[in-house]
């Protein structure tokens, strides 16, 4: 599967751009600001119907403009596929599948799979555990229905629980009869969400462990740990023991909700003690056993966007990615830098075509070989 064409109106800092590209790798250079991540972020919006990078619709329009529009031309399953998206500022976002719109954007996930690796995504690192809970359920819900339905519906029944633990203190009244009817649908879903969440770990956790070693050239020891009172313990039992603490705290203390996965370097939190070479090549083996996680869930391989990856990385590991990228393996690439040294490197690695398109200031233009 792969991205065609890709046309843009108003979107960030583009006023408009037609670009067509390879089905093997694309370059996107220019200064920092000039908008190659910008350009990244318009194909991602065809995949999962938002940006990566502005929760709010409305910011991805270009400035001082009453609209957007991104389209995008693929080839899948050997058929072509026309997805649009829309936005007037203040309406409805429309997407459209081969001018069918779409009545539910969920109904779209999962159709052009794609992996990202930006900057940002160092918080999988080094922010809280809502992040790292946030990546495996995305990773899961994507290809697995039932597992977000009972994502919703535990999360439905902890929101309940919660309001009503307020209120009993409010009001000065309990009623463990009324909780217990929240505290069951929480175990139930509870217990489902924790059996998919280990087996899913335990298929990512060796996949994750051979691209580490592959471009830290195996010199470090890594392991990724997922913490959980539920490992040892049942839901019902420590929802009953906690019921005094909640009360006091008012809000549902255990639970999945309060789930961890543990990235250790050695036998110590990366987040602490890891470089930033190190931090960075072990969201980059993460992204990419998450990319083989989801080529498998899915039949198709999915796009792989690099945006600025190679910062902070050592000249080892940057040779390291060159080689893995290059390799057949992978299909549709997309890498933004701010200069092209490392993109020849990746050139002279690989026999496919490319395509190098030249950011500047918001346009952009396909560099002639």
């Amino acid at each position: 599967m792969h991205i065609q064409h890709l046309a843009l109106v108003n979107f960030k800092n583009f006023e408009e751009a037609d670009l067509k590209f390879s089905s093997n790798l694309n370059c996107f250079i220019g200064n920092n600001g000039a908008g190659k991540t910008n350009l990244m972020d318009a194909i991602y919006y065809l995949s999962f119907c938002k940006s990566f990078s502005s929760a709010i619709d409305g910011l991805n329009i270009r400035h001082e403009e009453e609209f957007f529009v991104v389209q995008g031309k693929y080839q899948r399953l050997e058929q072509d596929e026309h997805i649009y998206c829309g936005l007037k500022r203040g309406q409805k976002k429309h997407f459209k599948r081969n001018k069918k719109e779409y009545k539910k954007l969920s109904e779209h996930i999962g159709l052009l799979p794609l992996i990202i690796i930006t900057p940002s995504d160092i918080n999988l690192i080094m922010g809280g555990s809502d992040e790292r809970r946030r990546f495996l359920d995305g990773l899961i819900s994507q290809y697995d229905q039932v597992y977000l339905d009972n994502l919703i519906r535990y999360n439905r029944a902890l929101l309940q629980r919660n309001k009503l633990l307020k209120q009993f203190a409010s009001e000065r009244f309990f009623s463990e009869e009324s909780l217990e009817v929240w505290s069951d649908q929480l175990v139930h879903y509870g217990q489902l969400i924790h059996e998919k969440r280990v087996e899913y770990l335990q298929k990512l956790q060796p996949i994750f462990q051979q691209y580490y070693e592959l471009i830290s050239s195996g010199k470090e020891r890594i392991e990724m740990i997922h913490e959980s009172k539920l490992n040892e313990n049942d839901l019902g039992s420590l929802l009953k023991e906690s019921i005094a603490k909640d009360r006091i705290l008012q809000y549902t203390s255990v639970g999945i909700h309060k789930d961890d996965i543990l990235f250790n370097l050695g036998d110590y939190p990366i987040k602490k003690l890891g470089s930033q070479g190190q931090k960075k090549t072990y969201l980059v083996a993460l992204k990419l056993a998450q990319f083989d996680f989801i080529k498998e869930l899915s039949g198709m391989t999915p796009i792989l966007l690099l945006d600025d990856i190679f910062d902070k990385l050592d000249k080892n590991r940057v040779e390291q990615i060159v080689k893995l990228v290059a390799n057949d393996h992978f299909g549709q690439i997309f890498i933004t830098d701010t200069n092209r040294e490392h993109l020849d490197q990746i050139i002279t690695e690989i026999e496919a075509d490319y395509k190098i398109f030249q950011v500047v200031e918001g346009s952009v233009n396909e560099d002639i070989k």
